[in-house]
């Protein structure tokens, strides 16, 4: 079984959250750094930057409480501490139309906070699915996370990493292109430990 990466930011993670930190960790490590779905993650999972976090929440707002609370956490750390942040909540938005609809709330909590600016809410879930795409459509799967997961960046570094790219849509038309090369027996195969 994988383990997270020991560091400060996750040492403190209950012993029940263990299976949902490895999943989440495998797939950062074999999806999103693995098929470079985005360039920028590498970085702050090596140098022990992500701080992963899992919501007991069983209702909205409890996971609205644990959201405001990880939000406000993150904020008091430095960047040099703390790059990015990821906030997994298995119990709760399983349907991908409830999870959609409560990214407008995590973002009117980014607001209230005084955060605005600061740190972003980006969105992965297991049924993650496009606009006008159908539900299989391989390019889903760049966003398709093991567990509903919110993604707390700051507003800096993603300015940063915008800076370094002259085309950021390039990064989509690339995940899909990789995704489609992939194939979905492609993508399946990548959580296999039975092989090499």
């Amino acid at each position: 079984m994988n383990t997270p990466p020991a560091n400060d930011l996750n040492a403190d993670a209950l012993p029940e959250d263990a299976p949902y930190l490895a999943a989440t960790t495998r797939w950062v490590e074999r999806a999103v750094i693995g098929l470079n779905l985005c360039p920028f993650a590498r970085a702050p999972h090596v140098q022990g930057k992500l701080r992963m976090r899992v919501s007991q929440a069983r209702d909205t707002d409890a996971l609205l409480d644990d959201l405001c609370g990880e939000l406000q956490s993150l904020n008091a750390l430095t960047p040099d501490e703390c790059e990015t942040g990821l906030l997994i909540h298995p119990f709760v938005l399983g349907d991908f139309l409830d999870y959609n609809d409560f990214l407008d709330v995590a973002d009117a909590a980014v607001q209230t906070l005084g955060l605005e600016g600061e740190w972003q809410v980006a969105s992965f879930h297991p049924q993650y699915q496009f606009a006008d795409s159908e539900p299989e459509d391989v390019e889903n799967y760049s966003n398709r996370s093991p567990f509903p997961t919110l993604h707390l960046l700051r507003e800096a570094s993603i300015e940063r990493a915008m800076e370094q790219m002259s085309d950021t849509d390039a990064i989509y038309r690339r995940n899909i292109d990789t995704l489609q090369k992939l194939g979905p027996q492609g993508w399946q195969a990548l959580w296999d430990d039975t092989t090499g």
